[in-house]
């Protein structure tokens, strides 16, 4: 419900860029859902009831409108193969397919509200089912990315206590090596064209920051295993009855993506910076993106530059958003305000922001600190309770009045927020405390950088310093590599103050990510501290 109550706004998101604007057809964006930022802060107001489910409170009532001929024929749901095999599913047929989903969970499976059920699946409709089902019969879904191992999937089902787990035929072998190790694991579910001895067959069992109208259909990228996947491929889009598309993909692949927002009528297209990243660096002059008319991008801080280049190749804005699994939508450059290229925007409308010091003082405009939420004398709806079995985790995000984010930041006399870094990303040289965000930025610049990441590294004089990891377009590969090295730093100098140059730069293959793309800044730095 906390996803459900906030997860609208993140819809309304809009990203910092240039305001140069070279496409041909390159188009302001007016808001559909509000008049402007000021309004919505103004009178955004919560009405929290005391019974709700978002199967039966939502998607039933997309179902009756959709009956009633209110609703524009687009499906609830469309999803294609990675062959070109497809599905669509209207509110009505989603209702109906979920709720034989749902009696599979409460009467095959015996769960009860609050039972907890895992579920790791690609992205293919019985994810999306599993979700619905679990929501209408009060289990709680705990997601998990299909590249968990063995070990990663017994450590989720001892901590979670998990009653029931949902997976495919490439996990199941895993889940079998384990079990016996799983106390409360009771009914496993496998999503397979044949049967697996011991498990139930859902086949067999089942035959079967966006600003959104009924009229969109919305594609987001994300892992199923994420939370932003609950955000923008179930909660946000179904609250406003938009289509949902899903794409399955067993990778990320630029053409393969540029090709799917050519072909079908995608309206609203939401992916990651790095993704981005790659997208620009393709060559786009062949795809026509007719339906698109609104991108959004979360996860990390999304470059300038990239945004500069998808605005100057489609004519859209990227509209970027921040938050957290714990909270949502924290801050957002909504449409129709004026946006400062960089800047995560303002606050959504549901929490009071705040830059903080170490004693939990808030800071006055322009001076860094961490980004907080208040949380007394009344802590907002949508802000997580507690980690479970975890009260000293959950004590150490408190600080005063305020939870803790964990990132630093602050804000400018405008009231705009600006994202530094992670609190344990900070470079401190010479007493200068540096972000790598801001020169990772600057990097991207040159055309010789593909994608870079910053971190600190020793230094005998400095304590620490700026160092750069960065991987090569393909046209500077055979390049001098010193000679790039200067050239890259000269830049870095120029863009921004010069403590912040990189005194040390490494050409590499490729960038350690996180399964959903996130750059692992850690594994760089723990690699140039190890022999300290």
């Amino acid at each position: 419900m906390e996803i459900l109550l906030r997860a609208k706004c993140f819809q309304r998101l809009a990203v910092p860029g240039s305001v140069r604007a070279v496409h041909k057809d390159y188009r302001i964006v007016t808001p559909q859902n509000f008049s402007n930022y000021e309004s919505i802060k103004q009178d955004f107001k919560l009405e929290v009831p005391e019974y709700f489910n978002f199967a039966k409170d939502v998607l039933d009532k997309w179902t009756n409108t959709e009956k009633a001929g209110k609703r524009p024929s687009n499906p609830a749901f469309w999803w294609v193969s990675g062959n070109g095999k497809e599905v669509r599913w209207s509110f009505e047929e989603l209702g109906s397919l979920s709720r034989k989903f749902a009696n599979i969970l409460a009467e095959a499976c015996a769960l009860q509200r609050g039972d907890r059920v895992i579920v790791i699946l690609p992205r293919i409709p019985e994810w999306w089912l599993a979700n619905i089902a679990c929501l209408r019969t009060g289990t709680v879904v705990i997601p998990g990315t299909t590249q968990l191992t063995q070990k990663d999937i017994l450590y989720r089902l001892q901590s979670s206590k998990a009653k029931c787990i949902i997976t495919n035929e490439v996990l199941a072998p895993a889940v079998d090596a384990v079990a016996s190790k799983c106390e409360n694991l009771h009914s496993k579910l496998i999503v397979s064209q044949k049967p697996r001895e011991g498990w139930g067959n859902l086949k067999e069992m089942m035959k079967f920051w966006l600003d959104l109208t009924p009229s969109d259909v919305m594609w987001n990228t994300s892992d199923t295993g994420w939370a932003k996947s609950a955000w923008s491929s179930v909660f946000s889009p179904w609250i406003q009855g938009a289509c949902v598309f899903a794409h399955y993909l067993p990778r990320f692949e630029p053409t393969s993506i540029l090709q799917t927002l050519s072909k079908f009528p995608i309206t609203v297209f939401c992916s990651a910076p790095t993704a981005y990243r790659m997208l620009v660096q393709s060559d786009m002059s062949s795809y026509k993106f007719k339906s698109l008319k609104h991108c959004v991008s979360a996860g990390e801080p999304i470059n300038p530059e990239v945004t500069e280049q998808w605005r100057n190749r489609t004519g859209l804005d990227i509209y970027e958003g921040y938050g957290q699994t714990e909270t949502v939508l924290i801050c957002g450059n909504f449409k129709g305000m004026k946006v400062k290229p960089g800047s995560m925007g303002k606050p959504s409308p549901a929490f009071d922001v705040k830059i903080l010091d170490v004693n939990g003082n808030v800071l006055p405009p322009g001076q860094e600190g961490d980004i907080g939420i208040q949380v007394l004398p009344t802590r907002p709806f949508g802000l997580f309770t507690h980690y479970v079995d975890n009260p000293t985790k959950t004590a150490s995000t408190l600080r005063g009045n305020f939870y803790i984010t964990g990132d630093r930041g602050y804000m400018d006399e405008d009231g705009y927020f600006w994202f530094v870094a992670r609190s344990d990303d900070i470079i401190l040289s010479s007493g200068y405390r540096i972000g790598p965000f801001e020169v990772e930025s600057a990097l991207i610049e040159h055309p010789a950088v593909a994608e870079s990441a910053v971190v600190s590294s020793p230094d005998p004089i400095r304590g620490e310093v700026v160092k750069a990891f960065i991987v090569l377009s393909p046209d500077y590969k055979s390049h001098d590599q010193e000679q790039l090295k200067k050239e890259i730093q000269e830049l870095v100098k120029k863009t921004t103050a010069p403590y912040k140059y990189p005194r040390k730069i490494e050409f590499i293959q490729e960038l350690p990510k996180t399964i959903s793309g996130k750059i692992k800044r850690n594994e760089l730095r723990k690699q140039e501290w190890k022999t300290i």
